[in-house]
């Protein structure tokens, strides 16, 4: 396992990656958290850790661009939380239940692999198997009615009777 990324805020409200050795933006550091990077995010000039912030400023910016993931009425009920004597079940109940949800979608996401990856190599095994039959008997056809092949398998023209090109009867 990795150590955790250091990203280092400036003054100028700049942010440092200290791994890659450049300036990043905030759209950078959310994508570290998509590709489950693990970083501590920390005052350049004081060494206080201001990770906390930074993902509240993440989640802010998430929030006033596009369709928002707290409506008014969930955050109204989360300020209501806070400083209450049930801010730690709260806190212990949401860090659980997001725990159990993010386990439920890598379980879906990995039975939906499973089954679309399965799936589509079952079908297009039996696809392909098909497809050669079929080349080979057209194939063959061919080099029958050219006469370069002689007939394998089958009875000779000759020795057909009615009954056998016809066995229902038609």
């Amino acid at each position: 396992m990795s150590a955790t990324r250091i990203i280092k805020k400036y003054p100028n409200r700049r942010l440092y990656d200290t791994e890659l050795s450049h300036y990043i933006t905030i759209s950078d550091l959310r994508q570290l958290i998509v590709g489950s990077e693990e970083f501590q995010v920390v005052d350049a000039a004081s060494g206080d850790d201001i990770t906390r912030s930074t993902l509240l400023q993440i989640i802010n910016e998430q929030e006033s661009g596009g369709e928002p993931l707290f409506t008014t009425e969930i955050l109204t009920n989360l300020i209501r939380f806070y400083g209450g004597s049930t801010q730690k079940m709260f806190t212990d109940y949401l860090d659980r239940s997001l725990t159990l949800f993010v386990e439920q979608q890598q379980a879906y996401q990995d039975r939906l692999a499973d089954f679309l990856g399965q799936t589509s190599m079952g079908a297009m095994s039996e696809m392909a198997r098909r497809n050669m039959e079929v080349w080979q008997d057209v194939q063959q056809n061919f080099l029958e009615s050219a006469g370069l092949a002689k007939t394998a398998d089958k009875p000779s023209s000759k020795s057909t009777s009615k009954t056998d090109k016809n066995p229902t009867g038609d």
